[in-house]
């Protein structure tokens, strides 16, 4: 009776801090590192476009957003670019951009709020999912920590990653 109660309190400790215990994104702490191109911003011609990249060795990827986010770069034209490591902050597992909001219903039994209905990033491993709006924060899943965020800088008409968060202890 003793393992039971203990099992089912360790149950509820987990599921409150998986659901309740989520870090929010504070100001961008970027490491400074070599500059690299990642795109040109006529690469990037519609909102929710994507460029993958690999930068200080980890998998990242390069959106085009419908607004500015903390972190992000606001280019000349009203665009609006942010990057993002694609290494999920729960286990490592890759991240993804998932398009449809109805597969993150489905797959990964996340619906967003009617303000939120856009484009997320989702981790298949253990179906976290982070909004790319927030500054990567994780909205749903067992990641706890915000996805770590690449510094861009526009040279001329393209896209540099020139410095990147640092990454979570796993």
């Amino acid at each position: 009776m003793a393992a039971t109660a203990g099992a089912f309190g360790y149950m509820g400790y987990y599921a409150s801090r998986v659901t309740f215990g989520k870090k929010g994104v504070g100001a961008p702490d970027f490491r400074p590192r070599p500059a690299q191109k990642l795109a040109a911003l006529s690469d990037l011609n519609a909102e929710w476009s994507e460029v993958n990249f690999t930068y200080d060795a980890r998998p990242c990827t390069l959106l085009r957003v419908p607004q500015s986010v903390p972190g992000g770069l606001d280019a000349p034209g009203s665009v609006r670019l942010v990057a993002f490591s694609r290494v999920c902050t729960h286990l490592g597992c890759a991240v993804n951009l998932v398009r449809d909001p109805e597969v993150l219903a489905f797959a990964f039994n996340y619906r967003a709020g009617p303000q939120d209905q856009h484009p997320q990033l989702g981790c298949r491993c253990h179906y976290s999912v982070f909004d790319p709006l927030k500054a990567g924060e994780a909205v749903f899943g067992k990641a706890n920590g915000p996805l770590p965020r690449v510094r861009l800088e526009l040279r001329g008409t393209d896209v540099y990653a020139t410095g990147i968060e640092p990454a979570p202890r796993l």
